[in-house]
């Protein structure tokens, strides 16, 4: 049988540390800047070491971060083949956390690439996006961040005038219009100079992110007509309390909707099934829902099951039967409604077709690991 060369690599900003072997041979440790040169100078390494061993293939893996996808692309582009692996799914023991090296770190990652290769163990791997849909995540991601900066604007302005004991104006009914920020600025002038410099501030930072959300806004109505959102998006928004965002959130999220095989892998995804304690003498014991996954996609749907019980008879209905006229259950039927609505949104998006251009390399879905 053709040897293999395993490689386990703990990433860095600036550095890496790697440690490889052939079949079950002992390990070789090598440490390389994370740099363009660095990185080439280490596949340039790997690889002579492949063509002098007259290896098959050589295998990498290291844990997933804030750093992407972007070594994977280079090694993937070289001929290796790279697993980015979910950090939450790793082993994990007392022992190793109290004695955290980057060599037990890059031990660890081989180890389990050499269970994975030489016995057919599971890798915990993450699901690679292509490259166009890490760019529009990019952009529907700043829309979420910039909505939830515009809240936390608006409850600073309401909390200071609680504090300062400013009645707000009796037209005012929480939606803040240009009326409101209008009376803002005239109740700022009449302040203190101290007090009137951080109302008008925080004024001024609303406005802005009102401008930035409408330039945005503009930018996911211009891609959401591109094709390979065209008809997804549009099925999506004939769903009950489904916007544009949510639609195109759930689109860029989700990704390649065909790598998951049934409803309990979307539900597993999302973290929005319980998590369960059961052993020995206790067989069925549920708890509360993993939160897993994208939590931006989590808060969107919310949102969107809030917007369906307004505005939907039969979500109404559904949300009172699971209540069954307990007010204690009202965020049980909330969660369940989440649930239903993502597994709807996804038989939706996959009955209209999936672009090729939402799919990445990879394999089926982990139902539980996390989105990076």
């Amino acid at each position: 049988m053709s040897e293999i060369i395993m490689v386990g690599c703990d990433l860095h900003d600036r550095s890496m540390l790697l440690r490889y072997a052939t079949g079950l041979g002992e390990p070789q440790q090598m440490t390389c800047s994370n740099t363009a040169e660095g990185r080439e100078r280490m596949i340039k390494k790997l690889l002579s070491h492949r063509d002098q061993h007259q290896a098959a293939k050589c295998v990498f893996a290291y844990e997933a971060s804030g750093l992407g996808f972007g070594l994977a692309d280079e090694l993937e582009l070289s001929g290796i083949e790279c697993h980015v692996l979910s950090p939450t799914h790793l082993p994990k023991t007392p022992k190793g956390a109290k004695q955290k090296t980057d060599v037990r770190d890059a031990q660890m990652l081989l180890e389990q690439l050499r269970g994975h290769v030489l016995a057919g163990n599971a890798l915990p791997t993450v699901w690679t996006p292509p490259h166009r849909l890490r760019d529009d995540r990019e952009l529907v991601r700043a829309r979420i961040d910039a909505g939830e900066e515009l809240t936390r604007v608006k409850l600073k302005v309401l909390s200071l005038l609680k504090r300062r004991g400013i009645s707000l104006p009796e037209n005012y009914q929480c939606k803040w219009s240009k009326a409101f920020v209008r009376w803002l600025h005239e109740t700022a002038a009449v302040l203190c100079d101290e007090t009137r410099v951080v109302v008008e501030q925080l004024a001024n930072r609303y406005e802005l992110y009102r401008k930035e959300i409408g330039s945005l806004d503009k930018a996911i109505r211009t891609l959401s007509q591109q094709p390979r959102y065209k008809v997804p998006h549009r099925t999506l928004r004939e769903i009950p309390g489904v916007g544009l965002l949510v639609a195109m959130a759930f689109l860029t999220e989700m990704g390649d909707l065909l790598r998951f095989e049934n409803r309990r892998q979307i539900a597993a995804f999302l973290g929005v099934c319980p998590s369960c304690r059961e052993s020995g003498e206790v067989p069925d014991r549920k708890g509360r829902i993993t939160r897993q996954g994208p939590s931006r996609l989590r808060k969107l749907l919310c949102q969107a099951v809030w917007v369906s019980l307004k505005y939907c008879d039969k979500a109404r209905a559904d949300h009172e039967r699971i209540k069954q006229g307990q007010a204690k259950r009202s965020k049980k039927a909330t969660v369940a409604l989440m649930r239903k609505l993502a597994i709807r949104m996804w038989h939706a998006g996959v009955s209209c077709g999936v672009s090729t251009e939402l799919c990445g390399r990879g394999g089926p879905a982990q139902t539980n690991a996390s989105v990076v």
